[in-house]
């Protein structure tokens, strides 16, 4: 992948670390999804160059004020990060440890590829045809969640979940029942989250003050 050339410089208020990761070999990348997972909780971002010390990514509202980071990859792969500077919805961080980068570019090694998804647990309110009950989703992703409940539901079944939307307003997301493990089932949304719906949503729901900002 070619190197980058002209980088914008980083703000005045980054330190030493910040002007070594401006000196290292940068490689752009376009539109590669991850998450950052925080104590504050886990936020999806869209990496936009990395290199052997560092990565800046931008996302889709404010960065949560945590300096302890991990950047976890669709492939599985996990690093560990530190913040060194951030403004409006960019931020810019520091590698814990040596890293390879073009196994992160590609995602190389023992990871298979998947969808990004989200640990995310709160209740939901399911219908079905003539009944409605309250359920836990597990995690959520773009095309699908992870629920429990009590209610024996069918594979294929079609089901109704009332999600909120970005700005906190309810809406009913309509779904079909994929798979089905004891309590637990795997349903497949209608249509799916855009990406950028798909991280504010994440954002309302663990940490909405970070849309205020």
């Amino acid at each position: 992948m070619d190197k980058a050339v002209n980088l914008a410089s980083l703000p005045d208020a980054a330190d030493e670390a910040g002007a070594e990761q401006r000196a290292a070999p940068r490689f752009t990348l376009l539109i590669r999804a991850a998450k950052l997972v925080s104590a504050q909780g886990e936020f999806v971002c869209v990496i936009r160059d990395v290199s052997e010390t560092g990565i800046s990514v931008r996302l889709f509202h404010a960065l949560p004020s945590c300096q302890q980071y991990e950047l976890h990859m669709p492939g599985g792969a996990v690093y560990a990060i530190s913040r060194v500077w951030n403004r409006a919805n960019e931020a810019g961080f520091t590698f814990d440890a040596a890293i390879d980068v073009e196994q992160l570019i590609n995602e190389s090694g023992d990871y298979p590829k998947r969808g990004l998804r989200l640990g995310l647990c709160f209740p939901v309110q399911v219908g079905t045809l003539g009944q409605s009950f309250e359920s836990l989703v597990e995690n959520l992703s773009q095309q699908g969640a992870r629920l429990e409940c009590d209610r024996l539901l069918a594979i294929d079944q079609a089901v109704r979940l009332a999600l909120p939307d970005p700005s906190g307003v309810t809406r009913e997301v309509r779904a079909k029942v994929r798979w089905r493990r004891e309590r637990r089932y795997g349903v497949v949304f209608d249509d799916t989250f855009t990406l950028g719906d798909f991280a504010r949503l994440a954002a309302r729901l663990q940490a909405p003050a970070l849309l205020e900002e």
